[in-house]
Formats: structure tokens, sequence, C-alpha cells
């Protein structure tokens, strides 16, 4: 299945992102970053920011940006099978010269899980100047990542807060 990311949900005010490897079949349907209901990166935000889960979509990316923290994904374009991460191939990567060009306060990033973290090292690591950027790999948020008790997931990620 041919799979094209989500235009980035970033605002000036932003100093860390979170990246996704690439949208699930659940998101596209959605049209929502982390659209599958067991999906556990609302939930995680509202424990940890107060953004109430239950919200409007668009009001959950407002008031995420209203926390300096941006959303996208490492693959612009991709081919995946349902929404297997082990599935990810023939990948083009999103234009991260530009972003962190047009939005500089942007200093941590935040994988959400491996195959992010591994996409971005392979694809846009060797093209691009990392200097100044601090990143952190965090487990997925993912209902298929049930090796990681969702306690240790949420724990984890409160590093997030930090990077803001």
């Amino acid at each position: 299945m041919k799979v094209e990311s989500f235009p980035p949900s970033v605002s000036s005010r932003c100093r860390a992102l979170v990246l996704g490897s690439a949208p699930s079949v659940r998101s596209l349907e959605r049209g929502q970053y982390y659209g599958h209901p067991q999906n556990l990166f609302w939930p995680f935000i509202q424990e940890l920011f107060g953004v109430p889960a239950s919200a409007p979509y668009q009001r959950r990316l407002a008031a995420l940006r209203g926390h300096g923290i941006a959303v996208w994904d490492v693959a612009h374009r991709c081919q995946r099978e349902l929404s297997a991460d082990a599935t990810i191939n023939a990948v083009e990567a999103n234009d991260f010269a530009g972003l962190f060009a047009d939005y500089p306060r942007i200093k941590s990033v935040f994988f959400n899980g491996s195959k992010a973290h591994t996409l971005f090292d392979k694809l846009v690591l060797p093209e691009f100047d990392a200097a100044g950027l601090h990143f952190t790999r965090l487990p997925s948020t993912s209902p298929a990542n049930a090796s990681i008790p969702r306690t240790e997931r949420l724990l984890r990620w409160r590093s997030l807060t930090l990077g803001v």
C-alpha cells in the first residue's frame, strides 16, 4: 500500500518535535496523527500535558503546539503492508532541513519508536547537519508494542516534558 504522510503540525513556538515513522491505516482513514483508538500517544499527552484525548483533533494539535511540541513523520512517502512498521520500504523522507530552517527553536527530537529512529538515522542524518539538536528514542505508543508495559512507556515519555 502506498502511504503519504500528513503535513507537520508545527508553529514558531515549538521547541520539540515528535517523529513517527509513517501513518497507520487507521490514521490515514481518520486523517489524524495517531488515529488508532488504542494508540497511547494521545492518552500520554493527556497525562503529561493535560490535553484531553477526547478533545476534537484540531484542538488537540493546537494545544500540543501551544505546549511547544510539533508532530510529524520521518517518511513523506513509502510503501507499507497494513500498519506494520517492519514492512515499510521505498521511503522518501520529509524535508527536515527545511523544517529546522523554518522553525529554528526546535532543538529536541523525540522518536516515537525504533522504526522512526532507524529511518531518520538512515535517510536524514547523512544529508543533514544535526548540530545543536538533541535526539531521544522513546518506546512506541503503537498498540502493536505490547512488549513494554504501559506504565514503563509513560515513564519514559515523561522526558518529552523536559524537551519543551
